[in-house]
């Protein structure tokens, strides 16, 4: 549970997005009332079969519903609100506060999820300060790659604290504001004493690129381009999907929306006015083949290589109305997320064998990260002039080098932390450090409607069935003398291909009469767990030993 205090300190509970990237969620937390920013998912691992998502451990705020003074939004990426509408009737229904865009794509979503409670959700503006319990709120506007993107001052009884969200520094944004360095610079003024600032390119040198440097690229492709284009990037990365859009008008193409989360933000964004095209620019799939390749734009997901996503179900012949055809001109428009490498390696070879020209961010600059890059991230810590400092929104080795970035920039490491999820971070006027105790920060997997109930036991059944099979042997037993009639039936999922062994299956079938009739006894009151553990533990043995595989063993033991 989160601790109660009345001492002069605050406390900081970070429940996810520190040592990963993804899933983030902090508490912040004065004299029992609590705050809390953003509750975001991640995308499951390699080794997560089934797993739809990975959503944060909120077991920390049983029984504080009451104490939950409101959520504040950063913005409307889903690893930062894509876990609220399986925590929403948990946590007792509290004010939420976000930009139009987030707003919008939260309430769009909830339409999925019928038997919630109605959202109260407030819209936050540039500047406009509000109040909750003890916290003193301003939004301040930050570049990203999605619009009503927002950092927060929380003005608190010890001192103000400044969380960034997701931000870059760019000078000539397209479709966007340019960075506000003067706002930046009177909040530092103000004093700051923490400073939790983004830290997913803190291993990147330099600047980021600009979105102006992306869109002359991007011209220069759509220039070039003899055939269709289709594009691949993230449903949410608003800036790119208009910067292809406008690209396309301008060379006389129309335009394909593919996949659902892609139509959806498109006309959430269209109806806010933050999208803009001319009438007749968008068509459907079906009417595609009545203009020539050359006038075409498909847009869609799949630059990290996601199963079902558009790019993928084009690529293996999948897609109702598209396959891909000798020059075509595919553009991937994102930068590939760690973990993602071989299988956005296969879409791409898979695009190669078939003619089509590829381009990525690795051949020419195509797609801008929405975050600071180092000399941005030293940039913010000269304009806060923070007191003490903590890097949130890394993998851990980013967290670390962000901390050495600030220490060339003058903060003291005791003036630093560098924490992880269900760390409790205790900061008072002078001091900040990480207790001893932790809260519960482990992965809560979603999985269908299931939330939680795939554990790590659950996981390992599925990882081992993925990775040796399953061995389901089926034996008659008679009760009465404890011998086994017939021969024992043998299914093989994922292990071997019974038909090629033969031999084996034989030496099997000997093996389980044997251990099952030993086990059994001759008949009477028969200990028939005892006896399926016995044919799963000893069978699972031999067959590691003569194929040093070890499948799931599945005996069903039927008495007769």
């Amino acid at each position: 549970m989160v601790s109660q205090t009345t001492e002069e300190s605050l406390r900081i509970i970070p429940l996810g997005g520190l040592g990963e990237v993804g899933r983030n969620m902090m508490i912040i937390e004065w004299q029992g009332k609590i705050l809390i920013i953003d509750m975001g998912f991640r995308m499951p691992e390699e080794d997560m079969p089934g797993i739809d998502y990975i959503i944060p451990n909120i077991s920390c705020l049983k029984g504080k519903s009451r104490d939950i003074l409101g959520i504040l939004i950063t913005h409307g990426h889903y690893d930062h609100i894509g876990a609220i509408p399986y925590y929403l009737g948990r946590i007792g229904n509290p004010p939420f506060f976000s930009g139009q865009i987030g707003k919008a794509i939260i309430l769009k979503r909830q339409e999925e999820f019928q038997h919630q409670p109605k959202m109260r959700i407030n819209l936050i503006e540039d500047g406009k300060k509000f109040r909750l319990g003890p916290f003193e709120i301003e939004p301040f506007r930050q570049n990203h790659n999605i619009a009503d993107n927002f950092g927060f001052v929380i003005g608190t009884p010890i001192g103000n604290i400044v969380h960034t969200s997701d931000f870059k520094f760019d000078d000539n944004p397209i479709y966007d504001k340019p960075t506000d360095y003067e706002h930046l610079a009177a909040i530092g003024k103000k004093k700051v004493l923490l400073l939790m600032s983004d830290s997913t390119n803190a291993e990147e040198p330099n600047h980021s690129l600009s979105e102006k440097t992306i869109m002359e690229n991007l011209d220069e492709i759509f220039k070039n381009a003899q055939g269709r284009i289709l594009t691949a990037t993230f449903s949410s990365l608003l800036n790119r999907i208009q910067q292809i859009i406008a690209l396309s008008e301008k060379y006389g193409r129309r335009v394909v929306l593919e996949g659902y989360s892609m139509r959806t933000n498109v006309e959430i964004a269209r109806r806010l006015g933050y999208l803009k095209m001319k009438r007749g620019t968008l068509i459907k799939a079906q009417d595609a083949s009545k203009y020539a390749d050359d006038k075409l734009t498909i847009m869609g997901t799949g630059a990290q290589g996601e199963e079902r996503a558009v790019l993928m179900r084009i690529a293996t012949g999948e897609h109702r109305f598209f396959k891909i055809q000798k020059g075509d001109t595919i553009i991937f428009s994102s930068s590939v997320i760690p973990g993602n490498e071989r299988t956005v390696q296969y879409v791409k070879d898979q695009l190669y064998r078939q003619g089509a020209l590829v381009y990525h961010y690795k051949m020419l600059d195509i797609h801008a990260s929405g975050h600071a890059n180092q000399e941005e991230l030293k940039q913010i810590i000269e304009l806060m002039q923070p007191k003490f400092f903590l890097p949130v929104h890394g993998q851990f080795s980013m967290l670390v080098n962000h901390a050495r970035l600030a220490q060339g920039m003058g903060i003291s490491e005791n003036r630093m932390v560098v924490a992880e999820n269900g760390n409790i971070i205790k900061i008072t006027k002078d001091t900040i450090g990480i207790e001893k105790a932790k809260v519960p920060a482990n992965y809560v997997m979603v999985d269908g409607l299931g939330i939680g109930d795939v554990g790590e036991v659950v996981l390992r059944d599925r990882q081992n069935l993925a990775r040796d099979g399953m061995f389901v042997i089926i034996a008659v037993v008679d009760r009465q003398t404890g011998k086994v009639r017939g021969s024992p039936d043998i299914i093989s999922r994922g292990f071997i291909y019974l038909r090629e062994s033969q031999d084996l299956l034989r030496e099997v079938r000997r093996r389980v009469i044997t251990i099952v009739e030993r086990s059994a006894g001759s008949g009477g009151a028969v200990n028939w767990v005892y006896v399926r553990d016995n044919v799963r533990n000893k069978i699972g043995d031999f067959l590691f030993e003569k194929i040093q595989r070890r499948p799931m063993v599945l005996p069903v033991i039927i008495e007769v």
